[in-house]
């Protein structure tokens, strides 16, 4: 199960993607590309959602266009690189407060801004900054907090699913409070297997230097749809006791799988405004529906 696609994926990604074929090329081009894209949604399965189809629409996109296959290179590394230098004093911030796995969740759901697929170039550097300054603005409802605490006192295997690049700096942050509370906590992180949009992979998290065990999932899709990910990924999801996933295309592919999950994201598409009933850049911190 996952957030399946309805008519507000089909509006976004197809805006989304023949805006940037007129910009590619000729109209002719762009027309042809969009009737692919079409035939894309036609044949799409009952259970298909927006990380997998964008990846299918993605790959499209890079034949007729010969686009690069890490198109979103440059962002990754000015995000990586502006999240590193500042660390530090995110640090002493959650250090300083009066509950640092708190305020440290706050920081990671404010790093989900850091997405220039959903969001494009309305993400600015230096609101970014800005934002930094007050993450308490990055509140979520405390709903699920006690429970994901008393789930943290039991558990032992916390696998953390990340999202894009930068982003896992503040995740970084919050692993590390995660440990400091729960010693006896082994975390793994989990990156996308291959380059997609400026979602994180290997290699960025190489570059922030995060000292925990990763894998990558073996899939160019922007989540973690169990499908397409590969076995190594699948024992780590079925091994954990708790799992912390991060960004909207996590949600969108996990959400309903019956994994022990808590999600961590900012509202950032109609779709997610749907299904959670919150307006747009609501930070959430929301717990796997029971039942399912």
């Amino acid at each position: 199960m996952s957030i399946h696609l309805n008519s507000h994926c089909v509006d976004c990604l197809m805006g989304r993607y023949l805006k940037a074929a007129r910009e590619y090329g000729d109209a002719q081009t762009a027309y042809d590309f969009a009737k692919g894209v079409m035939q894309l949604f036609l044949e799409a399965e009952p259970d298909a959602n927006s990380s997998r189809l964008g990846a299918r629409i993605t790959q499209l996109a890079k034949e007729f266009y010969n686009l690069p296959e890490d198109q979103y290179l440059a962002e990754k590394e000015t995000s990586n690189r502006f999240v590193l230098e500042r660390l530090d004093s995110i640090r002493q911030q959650v250090r300083q407060s009066d509950d640092p796995v708190l305020t440290a969740l706050q920081y990671a759901i404010l790093g989900n801004y850091i997405d220039f697929s959903a969001l494009g170039k309305s993400v600015s550097f230096e609101r970014l900054e800005q934002m930094l300054l007050h993450p308490e603005n990055f509140a979520f409802d405390p709903a699920y907090y006690p429970t994901f605490c008393r789930d943290m006192d039991k558990a032992k295997n916390l696998l953390y699913v990340t999202d894009n690049a930068g982003e896992i700096g503040f995740d970084w942050v919050l692993a590390d409070e995660l440990v400091r509370r729960w010693p006896q906590l082994k975390i793994t992180f989990c990156v996308r297997g291959m380059p997609t949009y400026n979602d994180a992979t290997g290699q960025d998290y190489d570059f922030m230097g995060i000292p925990y065990p990763v894998i990558e999932n073996g899939s160019n899709i922007a989540g973690t749809d169990p499908k397409y990910v590969n076995q190594e990924t699948l024992d780590a999801l079925g091994n954990a006791d708790v799992i912390l996933s991060k960004g909207m295309g996590n949600t969108e592919t996990l959400y309903g799988s019956g994994y022990p999950i808590y999600f961590a994201f900012l509202v950032k598409c109609k779709r997610i405004e749907e299904v959670f009933g919150k307006p747009h850049m609501t930070p959430m911190f929301v717990k796997e529906p029971e039942g399912v």
